[in-house]
C-alpha cells in the first residue's frame, strides 16, 4: 500500500525534479554507530546481532517517510510499509537476496527473518519470490571496518531504493563502533533526513538495554 505524492503540495518537488536529471542522483554517507549495549544485549541474550540491529534500522526507515518514497512510473510513492531486502550468504561462498516482511514487533520480525535466512541458504537462487520498490537493500561486511564505500549500480533502471551496509563492529576505547553506510536518491532525502536516520538509529540500538 502507498500514498502518491501530490507534486504541487511537496516541499520537496524543486530538488526533486533537479536531482532526478542526473545521471547519478544518489549521495552516501559512512558514520559510526555505537553498539556497545547491543552487542552485550545480544550476547547475554543468546540473540542473532545482526538481526538485532537489523531491525532497529528498518524501523528507523519506516519513521520517517523520505526514506520511504520511491519513483515508479514517473510517480513519486510513499509506501506505508517497507521491508528489509537483506544479501545472506551461504555456505559455499554465494549469497541471495532476501525479503524480510517488516514487523515493528522484535519477535515478528526475528521470526520472519529466521523462515527467510533459511529459504536462501537452501536455494541458488540470487532473487527472492517476493520483492518490490518497498524495501532497503541491505548488505552486511562484517570483515571489514570501512570508512567509504560505493555501489554496483545500473543508472538506466531509475533506482530510488535506499541502500544501506554495515561493516565490522570493533572495540576502540571501551565502546564497540560499527560503520553504517547510508546511499540515497537525492531527489528523495537530504542530508537532514540521513541526520535524522543516524539518530534515531542510535537510540533504537539502545532502547531495549
Amino acid at each position: 500500500m502507498y500514498t502518491i505524492i501530490d507534486p504541487a503540495a511537496w516541499h520537496r518537488s524543486q530538488a526533486y525534479q533537479f536531482f532526478s536529471s542526473f545521471e547519478e542522483p544518489y549521495f552516501g554517507i559512512v558514520a559510526d554507530v555505537d553498539v556497545t549495549e547491543a552487542i552485550h544485549y545480544t550476547r547475554k541474550h543468546r540473540m542473532s546481532f545482526f538481526l538485532y540491529y537489523l531491525h532497529c534500522s528498518i524501523r528507523a526507515v519506516n519513521a520517517l517517510q523520505p526514506f520511504r518514497l520511491r519513483i515508479e512510473r514517473q510517480e513519486v510513492r510513499d509506501y506505508h510499509n517497507i521491508h528489509a531486502s537483506a544479501t545472506i550468504s551461504r555456505d559455499d561462498g554465494s549469497y541471495g537476496f532476501s525479503f524480510i516482511p517488516y514487523d515493528a514487533s522484535r519477535e515478528t520480525f526475528f521470526a520472519n527473518a529466521e523462515r527467510e535466512i533459511e529459504r536462501v541458504r537452501h536455494t541458488t537462487d540470487l532473487f527472492a519470490p517476493v520483492n518490490g520498490l518497498d524495501a532497503v537493500h541491505y548488505s552486511s561486511l562484517p570483515w571489514i571496518r570501512f570508512t567509504s564505500i560505493s555501489h554496483a549500480r545500473s543508472f538506466r533502471t531509475g533506482d530510488s531504493v535506499p541502500k544501506i551496509s554495515f561493516g565490522k563492529a570493533e572495540e576502540i576505547h571501551g565502546k564497540w563502533l560499527m560503520p553504517c553506510s547510508v546511499h540515497v536518491h537525492h531527489g528523495l532525502v537530504d542530508g537532514r533526513d540521513v541526520g535524522q536516520y543516524f539518530e534515531l538509529f542510535q537510540t533504537l540500538l539502545r532502547e531495549a538495554v
